[in-house]
C-alpha cells in the first residue's frame, strides 16, 4: 500500500499493512500491526495512527451544487432561444408603448420549464449517506489492557475489537479468537446465509470475499457467538470504503430520452434559425429594409412556434403516469427518466437470491434407508406432500417419521405464522427443516413438550455438525434419552454404524455407504444443499468431556436436500424476456453449482453452458472480459468490482443494461447500469439510494412487467411528439408564408402561438400519453437506445404532415385575407387562421392514435381521455373568439357562423388526409404481401 507523504517523519513503530490479511496467521498479523491481542494499543500508538489514518469514516467527493443544477436548466438551447425572443419582443412592444404581455408570457414559460427540470435533477445523491449509516456508533475495544467503549470513528488499524451477537462491525479485521461466531454478510455478498467464522485458519491469495472466513468486514452483523478481532483497515480502505469509492467513481450519463430530447432541441433551434434568416433575407430582397420591423415580428413568431413549450411538461406528466402504472405492478420509480429507460433494456443482470428465488430454503428431496422422496410445497408454509420417487404413492412411514422428528428436535429455529404468511426466526436452513417436519404433522411446540432438550453439542465450523440430547419418558427398563445429530453428510455418515430400515436399526455395510455418498454427490452437483441426520439411544446424559465420543455409533436416518427454490412466476418471465429480445444474466455471490442449477431450471442458461467465477474474472483483463461477456449468462462467487466490470463490459458491447441488486456490494453496479433496480424488501438503504427503480416485491417478473410499461411510455412519447411537432412545423410554414406571398402583418402573435403550443397541443398530447399498449409490445426486440428521435419514419411523418397542415391553412389564409378585406374587418383573417390551426390539431390528435388502424376501427373507450381533451380544447378555442375579455387579451375577432363552419371544414381535411394515408399504406402492404405470396408459390 502506498502511504501519503507527510511533513513529519513516520514513527519507527508505525504499522506495516497488507492487501491479503486472510493469507496471514494471527501472530504474523499482530506483528505487522505491532499490536497485542491482550493489551491492545497504547495511547501513543493510538494518537499517531489517528493522526496518520484519520477518522474511521467514509469521505464524500464534492458533487454539483443545487445552484449549479438550477443554472444548467437555463442553458438549454430551446430556453435560451425563447429568452432571446422574449427580450426582442419586449423591446418592440415598449417601443410601441404597449405592455409586453408576449414577453411576460414567454418568460413565465421559461421559468416554469427551468424549475421543472431543476426539481427532476436536484435529488441529492444519498448512497454514500446510506453507507455511512452502516457504521456502528460505538464499539468495544481493548486499549492499554483495558476494555473501553469508543466511537467507531476513533478506530485505527491495530485496535483489538470485541464482537458479540447483535453488534454491527465497525471496521475490517483479522479474527484473533472466535467462539461459534456467525456473521451475516448479505450486505456485502448478497447471500442471506450466515457465515461461520474461524480464527485459526489461513487461506489462499485469491479466495473470494464471501469465503474469507478468517476476516470480518465493516457493515456486517454478528448473528451468533463471540469474537476478538484485530482491526486491519478503517475508513475508505475497508471493503465498504472501496464500494464507496466505486459509487463515487461512476459518472451519471443521460438516459436515452434525455439524449433524444437534447437532439430534438438542437434540430428545432437550428431549423428555426435557418428559417428566420431565410424569411428576413427574402423579405428584405423583396421590399427593402423599410419592413424590417415587420419581418422581425414574423421571425419572433416563427421562433416561438418552432419551440414546443408544452413538450417538457407533457413528457414529465407522461413519465409520472408511467410511474403510477408501474407502482400498480410493484415497481417504484425513483427517477422519472427511468420510466422510459426500462423500455430500452436489452440485457437484465439479476442477482439470484430473493429475486429469481424465494429467499427461503425449501427441502425438495429426502433419502431414507429404503426410499427417496420428492417434497412438494412452497416457502415456509408447512403444507405439502411426500411422494415416493418414480411413483405416485404418498407415504409417511416409520423411517420418515424418525427423520422428521430429528429435523424438529435438532433445531434452534422457530416457525410461526404472521398474518397469512409463515416466517422463520433463526437460520434459514433450520427453518427449512421445521417446515419439512410440519408437512408431516410434526411441530416444535408438541415435540419439545414430549421430548424436552436436556443437553446440546453446538454446531461449529470445525465439527460441521450439531447434536442434541432429549428425554423420552419411556417405561421402566427402556432408554431414557435419545441423541439426534445433523450436519455434513460425510461427517455424520462417518460416525454411523447402523442404518434405520423397516422400523429397526440394521448394520450399515460398505455398499450402502457408497450409495448414500453417491446420492449426496448427485444432489450437491445439482446445486442442492444436503444434510445428513442420525440418531442414537442413550442410557444417560454424556459428560461434557465425553461429548465427542457420545456422537459415535450413530444410526443413519437419511439425507435431506434443500435449495432456495426459484419463484414460480420467474420461469415464464424469463421466457417473456427472450420473446421480447431481452437477455437475462445471473450474477450471484453463491456457489457455481447452485447458480447453474437455478439458471438451468429457469431457462437463463443451458446445462452445459459455461459459468464464470469471481476468481476467473479476477484473472481476466478488460479486453478478455469484453470478448466473453456476450456469451456468458451465469457468473458466480463474484465480488463488487466484478459486477461493475460485467456491466461496463456489456455496455461497451452496445448492450443497454438493467442491473438488480439488494446489497451494499451491488451499489456501484446499480449506479453504473443504464437502469439500476434495487430490492424493496431485502434491499439495503445503500442499494436503494444508488438505484433508479425499486422492486416492491423483490420479484424478477416485476422487472419484465415494468419493461413492458417502459415500452408503452416510449411509444406514447413518440406518438405525441409526432402530434406536437407535426403541428408546429405547419405553424412555422404558415407564419413564414404570410410575408412571402404578400399578406400584410403576422397571422399569429407570440401569445396565440403559446396558447396553441401549451393548450391546443398540450391537452390532446397528455391524452395521447394514456394510450394502452400495442398488442405486440413484448413480442418484438427493444428499439435501439441510441436511435434518433426521428428514426423509423417519425421525422418524415412530421415534415410531411407539417407541409400538408401548412398547405391547407395557407389556402384558407389566402381566401380569408381577401374575404376579410371585402367585409370591412381586415384583421379578421388572422382569427380564422388561428382557429383553423387549432381545430386542425384536434383532427390530427384523433387520427394519430394509430399508425395503421383507421380511427373508426379503434375502440373509443380504450382511451376516453382523447375525446375529452378534443372536446375541451375545441370549447376553449371557441371561448377565445366569443368572450370579450379573452378576445381582448389574445387579440381575436368575432367570426360569423359561416366563417366558423369554414374553419371547421378546412380543419377536418387534416383528419381526412391522415386517414387516407392509412388506407393507401394498407393497400401497398396488402399488394406487397400478395406479390410475396405469389413469388413463394412459383
Amino acid at each position: 500500500m502506498t502511504f501519503p507523504t507527510t511533513s513529519t517523519p513516520l514513527s519507527p513503530v508505525f504499522p506495516e499493512l497488507s492487501d491479503s490479511w486472510q493469507t496471514l496467521s494471527v501472530e504474523v498479523s499482530l506483528e505487522k500491526l505491532q499490536s497485542d491481542a491482550d493489551k491492545g494499543l497504547n495511547q501513543q500508538q493510538i494518537q499517531q495512527r489517528q493522526q496518520y489514518f484519520g477518522p474511521n469514516e467514509l469521505k464524500e467527493m464534492s458533487g454539483r451544487s443545487l445552484l449549479k443544477i438550477l443554472w444548467e436548466q437555463f442553458t438549454n438551447i430551446m430556453l435560451v432561444m425563447l429568452m432571446a425572443v422574449a427580450l426582442i419582443s419586449a423591446v418592440l412592444d415598449l417601443r410601441k408603448g404597449e405592455f409586453p404581455k408576449d414577453a411576460v408570457a414567454i418568460f413565465a414559460i421559461v421559468i416554469l420549464n427551468g424549475l421543472l427540470g431543476y426539481f427532476q435533477e436536484s435529488q441529492a445523491e444519498k448512497a454514500l449517506a446510506a453507507l455511512k449509516r452502516l457504521s456502528s456508533p460505538n464499539v468495544r475495544v481493548i486499549r492499554a489492557s483495558e476494555i473501553e467503549e469508543i466511537s467507531a470513528t476513533e478506530l485505527v488499524p491495530g485496535d483489538i475489537m470485541l464482537l458479540e451477537a447483535g453488534v454491527s462491525i465497525a471496521a475490517d479485521g483479522r479474527l484473533i479468537e472466535s467462539q461459534n461466531l456467525q456473521i451475516r454478510e448479505s450486505a456485502l455478498t448478497g447471500e442471506a446465509e450466515t457465515v461461520n467464522k474461524q480464527a485459526n485458519i489461513i487461506l489462499g491469495e485469491g479466495v473470494p470475499l464471501g469465503d474469507r472466513i478468517n476476516l470480518v468486514f465493516q457493515g456486517t452483523e454478528v448473528v451468533q457467538g463471540r469474537g476478538k478481532v484485530l482491526v486491519t483497515r478503517t475508513g475508505m480502505d475497508t471493503e465498504i470504503g472501496h464500494i464507496a469509492t466505486l459509487i463515487q467513481g461512476v459518472e451519471a450519463e443521460d438516459t436515452p430520452l434525455q439524449r433524444r430530447m437534447s437532439q430534438l432541441g438542437n434540430v428545432l433551434v437550428s431549423s428555426s434559425l435557418v428559417l428566420v434568416v431565410l424569411v428576413v433575407f427574402v423579405g428584405v430582397l423583396r421590399s427593402g429594409w423599410q419592413n424590417f420591423e415587420e419581418l422581425l415580428e414574423v421571425s419572433l413568431s416563427m421562433a416561438v412556434a418552432v419551440v414546443p413549450e408544452g413538450l417538457p411538461a407533457v413528457v414529465t406528466v407522461t413519465l409520472a403516469i408511467g410511474t403510477q402504472r408501474m407502482v400498480r405492478r410493484h415497481a417504484l420509480i425513483r427517477k422519472l427518466p427511468a420510466v422510459e429507460t426500462l423500455g430500452s433494456v436489452t440485457t437484465i443482470c439479476s442477482d439470484k437470491t430473493g429475486t429469481l428465488t424465494q429467499n427461503k430454503m425449501v427441502v425438495q428431496k429426502i433419502h431414507t434407508g429404503t426410499d427417496t422422496y420428492e417434497v412438494t410445497g412452497e416457502g415456509y408454509a408447512p403444507q405439502g406432500d411426500f411422494i415416493v420417487q418414480d411413483s405416485d404413492e404418498y407415504e409417511i412411514n416409520t423411517e420418515l417419521e424418525q427423520l422428521l422428528r430429528a429435523c424438529v428436535l435438532c433445531n434452534d429455529a422457530l416457525l410461526h405464522k404472521k398474518g397469512k404468511n409463515w416466517e422463520i426466526l433463526g437460520d434459514p436452513t433450520e427453518g427449512a427443516l421445521l417446515t419439512l417436519a410440519g408437512k408431516g404433522g410434526f411441530y416444535r411446540e408438541d415435540l419439545w413438550l414430549e421430548m424436552p432438550r436436556i443437553a446440546e453439542i453446538p454446531f461449529s465450523s470445525e465439527r460441521k455438525r450439531m447434536s442434541v440430547v432429549v428425554q423420552t419418558f419411556q417405561e421402566k427398563g427402556g432408554n431414557s434419552y435419545v441423541m439426534y445429530s445433523k450436519g455434513s453428510p460425510e461427517i455424520i455418515l462417518e460416525r454411523c454404524t447402523k442404518v434405520y430400515r423397516n422400523n429397526q436399526a440394521v448394520s450399515l455395510n460398505g455398499e450402502q455407504r457408497k450409495q448414500i455418498l453417491a446420492q449426496n454427490d448427485q444432489w450437491a452437483a445439482q446445486g442442492l444443499r444436503v444434510l445428513g441426520l442420525g440418531i442414537k439411544p442413550l442410557e444417560e446424559i454424556p459428560e461434557d468431556n465425553d461429548s465427542e465420543k457420545a456422537e459415535n455409533e450413530l444410526i443413519w436416518l437419511g439425507l435431506v436436500a434443500m435449495i432456495d427454490a426459484p419463484r414460480k412466476e420467474v420461469k415464464q418471465a424469463v421466457l417473456n424476456c427472450r420473446q421480447a429480445g431481452i437477455r437475462p444474466v445471473m450474477i450471484t455471490g453463491d456457489h457455481p453449482l447452485t447458480a447453474q442449477a437455478i439458471a438451468t431450471e429457469l431457462g437463463i442458461s443451458q446445462p452445459h453452458d459455461s459459468i464464470v467465477t469471481g476468481q476467473e474474472l479476477q484473472a481476466m483483463n478488460t479486453l478478455e472480459l469484453r470478448k466473453i461477456v456476450s456469451d456468458v449468462s451465469v457468473y458466480a462467487r463474484v465480488a463488487p468490482e466484478h459486477k461493475l466490470q460485467i456491466v461496463q463490459a456489456l455496455q461497451h458491447q452496445g448492450e443497454f443494461v438493467a442491473m438488480t441488486g439488494d446489497g451494499v456490494n451491488d451499489a456501484p453496479a446499480l449506479k453504473q447500469a443504464d437502469i439500476g433496480i434495487a430490492m424493496g424488501i431485502t434491499g439495503t438503504d445503500v442499494s436503494k439510494e444508488a438505484s433508479d427503480a425499486i422492486l416492491l416485491d423483490d420479484n424478477f417478473a416485476t422487472i419484465v412487467a415494468a419493461t413492458e410499461e417502459g415500452r408503452v411510455v416510449y411509444d406514447n412519447i413518440r406518438r405525441f411528439i409526432k402530434y406536437i411537432l407535426g403541428s408546429n412545423i405547419g405553424e412555422v410554414l404558415v407564419i413564414a408564408a404570410a410575408p412571402l406571398i404578400g399578406l400584410g402583418g403576422v397571422p399569429l402573435s407570440p401569445l396565440q402561438i403559446l396558447w396553441m403550443n401549451l393548450v391546443t397541443d398540450g391537452l390532446p398530447a397528455l391524452a395521447l400519453a394514456m394510450e394502452p399498449a400495442e398488442p405486440n409490445v413484448m413480442q418484438r426486440p427493444p428499439y435501439s437506445p441510441r436511435e434518433s428521435i426521428f428514426s423509423r419514419g417519425l421525422g418524415l411523418y412530421m415534415v410531411r404532415i407539417g407541409v400538408i397542415f401548412a398547405i391547407l391553412t395557407i389556402i384558407l389564409m389566402v381566401w380569408a385575407y381577401d374575404h376579410a378585406h371585402q367585409s370591412g374587418d381586415p384583421n379578421r383573417w388572422k382569427t380564422m387562421v388561428f382557429t383553423t390551426l387549432c381545430l386542425a390539431q384536434m383532427g390530427h390528435g384523433l387520427a394519430v392514435r394509430s399508425d395503421s388502424q383507421l380511427t373508426i376501427n379503434l375502440n373509443p373507450f380504450s382511451n376516453p381521455y382523447i375525446l375529452g381533451a378534443v372536446t375541451l380544447t375545441t370549447s376553449l378555442q371557441i371561448l377565445l373568439i366569443y368572450v370579450p375579455p379573452l378576445q381582448q387579451f389574445f387579440g381575436t375577432h368575432v367570426l360569423s357562423f359561416s366563417e366558423l363552419l369554414i374553419c371547421f371544414g378546412f380543419s377536418a381535411l387534416m383528419f381526412v388526409w391522415i386517414e387516407l394515408e392509412k388506407l393507401v399504406s394498407r393497400w401497398f402492404l396488402s399488394k406487397k404481401s400478395k406479390s410475396k405470396s405469389n413469388f413463394n408459390r412459383i
